[in-house]
């Protein structure tokens, strides 16, 4: 094709409009990649709204799954070293770090580079090619984006139920806080993000209480087989019952972990009375600036807590998620979590992400 389609955020609290830009040749040290799912993230109505300094205009789209299109001079395999060729179905990280600012080569911190550069965020149309994000036909990959080739019997829909939850958990539960075995887990939030928490944290071991809502995301994380108890705290009539029964559900003391992936800033201080005296507070769903909250400070000291934060997650993380997804399709319906929408139904789509109507739209091409 000599054109793709693509979903453009114009501007901020202006709704996303459909475009149509020219698919040029492949960058050198990089490839064309023919999108066939494009994933929505909560991050991505967050955009829309200015809770992120992105510029704009630009293509949406951080998550992605499609085929090999034509490879750019230079590219012949993928981060594993296994050689790619056209029709090849591949992955790729959403985000490439500089390597030479201070959290690159000092912190060692690739997260929080400095000139961290995202596809689908912070790449404007006025880059090497407005085919920026995966909310398009096709994608243009620059050199130094981890690009993951996949096995033949990964289920792609089941792979873009986490494309983005899966590596940024990797990264939140291998690097910042590392579930225990046999520990008591709360995870707050039964999105994407949650359900991808509590599938590490039960992998590792943990006995894990999902603490999110509406009733229908939970009773599906339960068909998937994802957490061992389900308590719905957004619809509850009572803040304080709710809370109640989730301590309840740890033996009365607090989760041993509890891990904050409802990106909501009201419910961080409702995590921090959740965990147990000396537990850890894992905050992860703070992705966007949505507002400010208050909390009690002295639950920090007289429980003596540790808070832990952690943001986004890089190419390794990715590839670990990919290596674990024949184990985690195994012990979880992934597949159940997605609902596919047609790339020309985008509007419709982040309707329902925003209602909580569906727990993972995908757009396909």
């Amino acid at each position: 094709m000599s054109t793709s389609r693509a979903i453009v955020l114009k501007d901020f609290d202006t709704p996303p409009a459909e475009a149509e830009f020219p698919v040029g040749p492949p960058p050198v040290g990089g490839m064309t990649v023919a999108c066939r799912y494009g994933g929505i993230c909560g991050t991505d109505l967050h955009l829309a709204k200015g809770h992120l300094d992105v510029p704009v205009p630009l293509v949406l789209g951080h998550e992605g799954l499609g085929v090999v299109h034509e490879l750019g001079e230079g590219t012949t395999h993928d981060v594993n070293g296994r050689a790619l060729a056209p029709g090849d179905t591949v992955m790729w990280a959403s985000s490439i770090a500089c390597g030479r600012c201070h959290p690159c080569h000092e912190l060692r911190e690739p997260t929080l580079c400095e000139n961290r550069r995202t596809y689908g965020v912070n790449r404007s149309l006025t880059g090497e090619s407005p085919l920026a994000g995966s909310w398009a036909d096709y994608i243009s990959l620059t050199g130094g984006t981890t690009v993951i080739k996949l096995d033949e019997d990964i289920d792609p829909i089941a792979a873009m139920a986490f494309a983005c939850a899966g590596p940024t958990m990797v990264h939140a539960l291998f690097e910042r806080r590392p579930v225990r075995l046999g520990e008591t887990v709360v995870v707050q939030g039964s999105g994407p993000v949650g359900l991808a928490a509590a599938c590490l944290a039960q992998l590792a071991g943990a006995h894990v209480i999902l603490a999110g809502g509406p009733q229908a995301r939970l009773d599906l994380a339960q068909h998937a087989r994802i957490g061992h108890r389900h308590i719905n705290v957004v619809e509850a009539a009572d803040p304080l019952t709710a809370r109640e029964a989730v301590l309840e559900a740890t033996g009365g003391r607090g989760a041993d972990l509890v891990i904050e992936c409802a990106g909501v800033p009201n419910a961080v201080e409702e995590g921090t009375r959740l965990v147990r005296r000396s537990g850890s507070y894992l905050v992860v769903g703070q992705y966007t600036d949505s507002g400010n909250t208050s909390f009690n400070p002295h639950q920090i000291v007289y429980r003596q807590l540790n808070i832990i934060g952690s943001w986004a997650f890089t190419g390794a993380h990715l590839n670990q998620y990919v290596r674990m997804l024949p184990e985690l399709c195994d012990r979880f319906d992934l597949r159940s979590l997605v609902t596919l929408f047609p790339l020309a139904e985008f509007g419709r789509a982040l309707e329902q992400v925003a209602s909580g109507e569906v727990v993972k739209a995908v757009l396909t091409t």
